[in-house]
């Protein structure tokens, strides 16, 4: 378990926190690309790390993601006019380009140069695999992007989804890295099967319901290792990458395709949950878009004209009894739906993880803690984090997977694991 000051060192990271500094070192996914759709199109309000930001692409289809508050007065850009590769605000006028830069103060006399004086915050942006990313690091600090093979397939190969989670970021990745759950969390009745879309083999997650994990310290991150036995003998191979600061791909048959999770804060209690499902050779099928669509796998079910999620704290998460009697163990539709239920509510929207009590199988969660609180003490002895100047680190895949019990797992999953597009 963690102190109460550990767990607000991991959990808190707004600006000037050290958890913010960390995050801010790396790329992370802030919007869609369909959420600014052309040129000139409307600006997006985007609060990421508690930073207040407004999202707009100019007339020559550049990114920009600037403060959503005008430095003159503090009006939001928010009913700014995008126009002639700049976005003004209404109130005086005054224009910015996707740099911060004060391209037009009309309310002053052009003599006085005052424009050349002001600048908004703006942070460098790079459109990849239809997401808008962002890098908030401190100025003359900068990162290699990761090469995330899902950010490099036609867009064919893929569907990537957002979403608005009702807690704090680290619940999530806790429950990506947690292959322990499964069994349980997704599991059905009666019928030893678990729900659609975990990427399970077989009956192997009821078969054996207590994994052994081990855990590898890689260039990206962890490469955790949760190995069951397989109910047609060897053993049930489930890995997971978690790569730097918070993003992980979910183990899936070999051939079948891959799932990358990322959870980035919005605050301290709300997170932006992304989700890019693909296949490295081939176009998704009509079927697998249809089975994401309809939130049976990684993905969720959307309300309209937004990212909240139609199943969610306020309804208790469309929790059917009845359902939980009979089919699944939850009573609660999907695989996302089901993780996001008890993420929203381990002793409120931040865990209070000094209360716990951890077993064997957390291996991976305690594993995962101890890789952001180095990573963080680092940082604040000026020692910036590594992964974020390794992009092609990131070139990996996760697997699940039956070898012989003969096999060397590394051994036994290096080539499926390889990413290659």
């Amino acid at each position: 378990m963690l102190t109460q000051q550990e767990n607000r060192l991991l959990t808190e990271t707004g600006p000037q926190t050290p958890m913010g500094g960390l995050l801010r070192r790396f790329w992370l996914p802030a919007l869609l690309s369909s959420e600014l759709p052309r040129p000139d199109s409307p600006p997006v309000r985007l609060t990421l790390l508690s930073e207040d930001l407004i999202a707009f692409r100019d007339s020559e289809g550049r990114v920009g993601v600037l403060d959503r508050y005008c430095p003159h007065r503090g009006a939001s850009l928010f009913w700014g006019r995008n126009e002639e590769c700049g976005l003004r605000c209404v109130y005086h006028g005054w224009k910015f380009d996707v740099q911060g830069h004060c391209m037009d103060m009309p309310n002053e006399p052009a003599e006085h140069r005052f424009r050349d004086k002001v600048q908004t915050v703006a942070y460098p942006t790079e459109e990849r695999g239809g997401v808008v990313w962002v890098y908030m690091g401190p100025k003359g600090t900068s990162a290699v992007f990761p090469e995330l093979e899902w950010t490099r397939v036609p867009a064919s190969h893929r569907i990537v989804s957002k979403r608005i989670q009702e807690c704090n970021y680290l619940q999530n990745v806790e429950g990506e890295v947690d292959s322990a759950h499964v069994s349980f969390l997704h599991s059905m009745v009666g019928s030893g099967g678990v729900t659609p879309g975990t990427g399970a083999v077989g009956g192997n997650f009821t078969f054996d319901r207590s994994p052994h994990f081990s855990i590898k310290t890689t260039d990206y991150g962890l490469m955790i290792t949760a190995r069951r036995n397989a109910s047609e003998g060897g053993f049930y191979w489930r890995i997971t990458p978690y790569m730097m600061p918070t993003y992980t791909i979910v183990p899936n048959d070999p051939g079948a395709p891959q799932t990358f999770t990322a959870a980035v804060p919005i605050d301290d209690t709300h997170m932006y949950g992304f989700s890019a499902t693909w296949h490295p050779d081939r176009a998704l099928t009509a079927e697998e878009l249809k089975r994401n669509e309809l939130g049976l796998g990684a993905h969720v079910r959307l309300l309209p004209g937004g990212f909240d999620t139609l199943a969610n704290k306020a309804n208790d998460y469309l929790i059917d009894r009845d359902s939980q009697r009979t089919k699944t163990f939850t009573g609660i539709y999907g695989v996302r739906e089901q993780d996001m239920a008890v993420q929203s509510d381990q002793w409120g929207p931040v865990t209070r993880r000094w209360k716990e009590h951890l077993g064997t199988t957390d291996l991976a969660v305690i594993a995962m803690r101890r890789r952001l609180l180095r990573a963080v003490k680092n940082l604040q002895q000026g020692i910036a984090p590594p992964e974020a100047s390794n992009g092609d680190a990131y070139r990996v895949r996760s697997v699940a997977i039956v070898l012989g019990q003969d096999v060397e797992v590394e051994e036994g999953v290096r080539e499926v694991m390889r990413a290659r597009a």
